[in-house]
């Protein structure tokens, strides 16, 4: 059981006493990008394709699973993984052995957006690194639509 210290904004464990306070502040944890660069170390996205974690799927194959974002920026978002990182933790990974992976996320994109009629267009977005403001180092796609776009995005 975890509880918020009001005064100290320092997470309390009835379960973990022991803990120092250091330990239990918010920013103490290691970030999304830290467990993901370190040795293997599953990021969100791991524990969804693992059922670890629940998630709105709306198409899975036997390469990619699609689910609804969790935050949308638009009427329609969709976030495509793959369901093998093989180290691609951002597009700036990518190798010339990803390229069918890469691919296959760009089709099922298309696939995904067809499904969801979004026939009148709709944007696809890749993040990369901390200036890209990706958030999980997992290569993602994010599919958005049922709004008209603006542009410049950013």
């Amino acid at each position: 059981m975890r509880f918020l210290n009001r005064k100290s904004k320092h997470i309390t464990s009835a379960l973990t006493p022991h803990i120092s306070a250091a330990s239990q502040h918010p920013f103490a944890m290691a970030s999304e990008k830290d467990a993901a660069l370190a040795s293997d170390s599953p990021t969100i996205f791991d524990k969804i394709i693992n059922k670890e974690i629940p998630a709105n799927v709306v198409y899975e194959d036997d390469k990619v699973l699609a689910f609804r974002d969790i935050a949308p920026q638009a009427p329609t978002h969709i976030v495509l993984i793959p369901k093998v990182k093989d180290g691609l933790t951002g597009l700036s990974k990518a190798e010339e052995r990803h390229c069918e992976i890469l691919g296959h996320l760009l089709y099922t994109a298309k696939v995904v957006a067809k499904q969801e009629g979004l026939e009148e267009g709709f944007r696809v977005v890749i993040n990369d690194g901390p200036s890209g403001c990706q958030s999980v180092y997992h290569i993602h796609v994010h599919l958005l639509g049922g709004r008209q776009m603006s542009w410049p995005p950013g």
